[in-house]
């Protein structure tokens, strides 16, 4: 439906959404590595790090010499592995435009715990709907649906520029786009649930993101963007919130330490 390609929301609690850019790292470097196998040992890597829904049910067993980590890690470990170049960069953009506001109202740790658990979410949630099949499942995309779900519930009316339908630029207030978005995942989950995407990740994780979102924001960060926080450089200055200037009209005006009035 569209590509995110910007948003107008700086960082208020946090200098570098660090692990934000540590996972498009290692999502980055995970795919380049299995990029220089060959085709052979990719389907292995694809096989030994992805979440295979008969194993995690005991319906099927990993031939042997094919298992790379114990099978209750590939609920994590599925999140890091990716089939292609879109794959990987569809995955990428957003966790860029969205996932470091999202790391801003948690703190680097709980928003690490909180994407590792919208991952496994979602990979649960592709099990139980899929619980007999073979084919693994791989990409971010389960952890990545919670954190839009997550963005969405903290900052609704910001700016977000977005590519609709890979041509046409547009700033919109983020909850349309991110709201449709979100529709089309359970739409197209009831529609096609054994498409070739997993509709169901991307249900799981939109479920865990809005729900962690409730539990691992800092005290104080609001919800649906009900108050505007100020940056904490001028929040800890006492005179800042008062200073004023000469309106366009000649009168007085209170200008504000984000530059609005």
């Amino acid at each position: 439906m569209f590509i995110p390609l910007h948003d107008a929301n700086t960082l208020k609690h946090i200098k570098v959404q660090w692990v934000t850019l540590a996972l498009m790292t290692l999502n980055i470097a995970v795919w380049l590595l299995t990029s220089l196998e060959s085709e052979q040992a990719a389907q292995a890597t694809t096989v030994g790090l992805g979440y295979i829904p008969a194993i995690a049910f005991g319906h099927a067993v990993l031939a042997q010499g094919l298992e790379i980590v114990p099978e209750p890690l590939t609920y994590l470990t599925y999140a890091f592995v990716h089939t292609g170049f879109w794959h990987l960069a569809g995955n990428m953009i957003f966790l860029w435009v969205f996932g470091d506001n999202v790391e801003d109202a948690m703190g680097h740790l709980r928003f690490l715990i909180f994407y590792l658990v919208c991952a496994a979410a979602g990979a649960l949630c592709h099990g139980l709907l899929t619980m007999t099949s073979e084919a693994p499942l791989v990409g971010a995309s389960g952890a990545v649906s919670g954190v839009v779900a997550a963005y969405v519930m903290l900052h609704p009316r910001v700016r977000v520029w977005v590519l609709v339908f890979f041509r046409v630029p547009l700033p919109l207030p983020a909850f349309v786009p991110l709201l449709l978005w979100i529709g089309q995942q359970f739409f197209m989950l009831a529609i096609a649930p054994d498409g070739d995407v997993s509709w169901g990740a991307h249900v799981g994780g939109i479920l865990a993101g809005a729900f962690l979102i409730l539990l691992l924001r800092r005290p104080g960060v609001p919800l649906f963007d009900r108050e505007i926080v100020t940056p904490r450089a001028v929040r800890n200055d006492p005179g800042a919130g008062q200073a004023i200037a000469a309106g366009t009209d000649g009168r007085t005006a209170q200008r504000f330490p984000w530059g609005r009035r």
